[in-house]
């Protein structure tokens, strides 16, 4: 076939018509034609000024090569009525602009950009198949090797552990006032046998996600989530949706229907909990608490746990007596109490009650054991264990010094509350030697985790940063027939997950 000149390659429809295919379009103007599917458009808005940028998509060629394109906002009107997502198009005469260097969903050097001369009209007979989207899936050591370097926006495909921090097990209920306040979801995601990761879902997304989530007349077990962001807080990496970000869930697209296959191939993979991730403190369900210490690779851990507690065990001892000065335990000595921690620098002590109260414990996924220590007793009964063991004695003046302290009502009266605690898995639990988890902490039950407040200020510099920035990636064009101004606005970053208004042009 021979080359038009600039090395651009034309194709032929079978008709007189010749086409150009993306891998030729290069920067500059082009008055000539291409045909693409339209994978997906969204709005662009500057997150400071509340103003709108411009629309951008992502269109498909009949080569299978995928390129970004943009419609500047003056001119959103002439073409957004015929524009439907899966159609396929012919557009006459465009601008080939630079593609913007930082949150890019297409590989491709340019973008497509309408002109003042573009002429956009749907094609219904149409020859020649063309793919329906295309994917640029990563992995975790992809994730990790690109995290905050502000670069590509890949897609992440994987079954999902946790949905709002419950187990997909039993099919989780979703709060929806609760996203429309918070504005986002966080879904456990784990790609095939690599560390599980969290993914923010943010506005629209959310609200998408949670709707086909409901729809779906099976609890959906694998998420395809395309243009997230990688950033890495408090030491963990999280992925956060964007504006063009979109979620697919088991038989939506080719390649969350293979990974159902695969899934449903190695039912064993579901059940597993990465201890690589989990060393940091996670929302886990007590099934995933008891399988994560099964594992050979498990070590130390702090999670969070949401339960309820079922009862207060009797017939064991709630309370010890500790050290004053290191709260470890403290044994009869001779004349006096002896602290058994030989690192404390007391000798002797009077000694003091603390709480070590077993309680029974559950949620959706398990039922098991806490034990609450020290300061996880007075959070949960607002009075300490030393105060309690007193007014007992004051109360019951015939009781020696070794008699035994029943159940006080002050915890029986914390049977059936609901509380997020926070727990500690230690080498006792790993040997066999005990289920029962130690409880060093009571969450209040509405205050985010640290990550997620961490999350929301990183994404806010990010759109700030992107504010910034903007204009220093533009490539003015007055042959496009637009300002030097506009040109600008079209390259500024504008997929910041928390600020960007959501596309409110679906069609």
């Amino acid at each position: 076939m021979a080359m038009k000149r600039h090395g651009k390659s034309p194709a032929s429809s079978g008709s007189d018509e010749k086409v150009m295919f993306f891998r030729d379009v290069s920067l500059g103007p082009h008055e000539t034609r291409l045909r693409f599917r339209l994978i997906h458009f969204w709005e662009a808005q500057n997150p400071v000024k509340k103003t709108l940028i411009g629309l951008e998509m992502l269109l498909i060629d009949e080569q299978g090569t995928v390129i970004q394109g943009f419609i500047p906002p003056g001119r959103i009107k002439k073409y957004l009525p015929e524009m439907k997502r899966g159609s396929v198009y012919e557009l006459i005469n465009f601008y080939g602009s630079k593609n913007k260097p930082m949150y890019r969903v297409a590989d491709h050097i340019a973008t497509v950009s309408f002109a003042w001369n573009s002429e956009l009209s749907v094609l219904h007979d149409i020859p020649i198949p063309f793919d329906e989207d295309r994917f640029r899936m990563h992995s975790y050591e992809d994730f990790e090797a690109n995290c905050d370097l502000k670069g590509d926006l890949y897609d992440v495909l994987g079954h999902m552990k946790l949905v709002d921090g419950q187990c997909v097990t039993e099919r989780p209920i979703i709060d929806e006032a609760k996203v429309a306040t918070t504005r986002h979801i966080m879904i456990h995601v784990q790609s095939h046998e690599g560390p599980v990761m969290k993914l923010y879902l943010w506005d629209q997304t959310a609200t998408d996600f949670c709707k086909k989530f409901k729809s779906s007349e099976k609890t959906p077990t694998v998420l395809l989530a395309t243009a997230v962001n990688t950033k890495r807080l408090g030491g963990t990496l999280a992925l956060s949706s964007m504006s063009p970000t979109r979620v697919f869930m088991d038989n939506d697209v080719q390649p969350t229907i293979d990974y159902l296959a695969w899934l449903s191939s190695n039912p064993e993979i579901a059940k597993q909990v990465s201890a690589e991730v989990v060393t940091k403190r996670e929302t886990m369900t007590i099934s995933d608490i008891f399988s994560y210490m099964t594992m050979e690779s498990a070590k130390d851990a702090f999670f969070e746990c949401t339960a309820t507690i079922d009862d207060v065990v009797h017939g064991s001892a709630w309370y010890y007596i500790a050290c004053t000065g290191c709260h470890s335990k403290a044994t009869k000595g001779a004349n006096s109490l002896i602290c058994t921690n030989p690192r404390c620098v007391k000798d002797t002590t009077a000694g003091v009650a603390q709480y070590r109260a077993k309680i029974s414990v559950y949620d959706s996924s398990e039922q098991g054991f806490f034990v609450l220590l020290g300061d996880a007793g007075f959070q949960l009964t607002g009075r300490h264990a030393s105060e309690l063991v007193s007014s007992y004695f004051e109360a019951n003046k015939d009781k020696g010094p070794d008699h035994e302290v029943p159940v006080p009502e002050a915890l029986i009266s914390i049977i059936g509350q609901t509380h997020k605690f926070c727990v500690k898995v230690t080498d006792h639990n790993f040997s066999g030697n005990t289920r029962a988890i130690t409880v060093t902490k009571i969450l209040p039950p509405e205050t985010p985790s640290p990550t997620e407040a961490s999350l929301g200020d990183a994404i806010a510099a990010t759109s700030m940063e992107a504010v910034q920035t903007g204009s220093d990636m533009c490539e003015p064009s007055n042959s496009r027939g637009d300002s030097a101004d506009e040109e600008g606005k079209r390259t500024f970053d504008s997929v910041d997950p928390e600020k960007v208004k959501r596309a409110r042009c679906e069609k």
